[in-house]
């Protein structure tokens, strides 16, 4: 085997072991939402219609969706069927007419991970957070 060929061998593997690492990472982040929103119905914790905010923070718009905000910034959440959500949309026209539409997307283990600011917050404690601050929310 010459070199040029363990080097894509050795990229495929890795790229393997990644994606076995980032589906591990999705299914246990899947358990602890699923496990927040049975929490959450069983302290009686209401959900809310969230809103969404357009990328530069300048818009706010209706959705269709019922759940809790997680963090303070109102602008990540997790809806009533247990999806995970970020709550920032492109905004306009139409989404000022009919509502935003985000789509769930997989829940990250460490929220802020690899962000320029430098905090992140794992996502057991920001759940654990919002069901101690209860209704409030905040």
């Amino acid at each position: 085997m010459d070199w040029r060929e363990r080097q894509r061998r050795a990229v495929r593997v890795h790229a393997a072991a990644d994606e076995r690492r980032r589906a591990a990472e999705q299914a246990e982040a899947a358990d602890l939402i699923a496990w927040f929103v049975a929490e959450a119905d069983r302290r009686g914790l209401r959900p809310e219609r969230l809103t969404a905010r357009s990328y530069d923070g300048r818009g706010h718009y209706r959705t269709r969706l019922r759940g809790w905000y997680v963090d303070r910034a109102r602008t990540r959440a997790v809806d009533v069927d247990g999806r995970f959500h970020l709550l920032t949309v492109p905004g306009g026209l139409r989404a000022r007419l009919f509502g935003a539409d985000p789509q769930p997307s997989p829940p990250p283990l460490v929220i802020g991970a690899g962000g320029r600011d430098g905090e992140s917050i794992p996502l057991r404690t920001l759940l654990a957070r919002r069901l101690a601050d209860g209704d409030a929310g905040d």
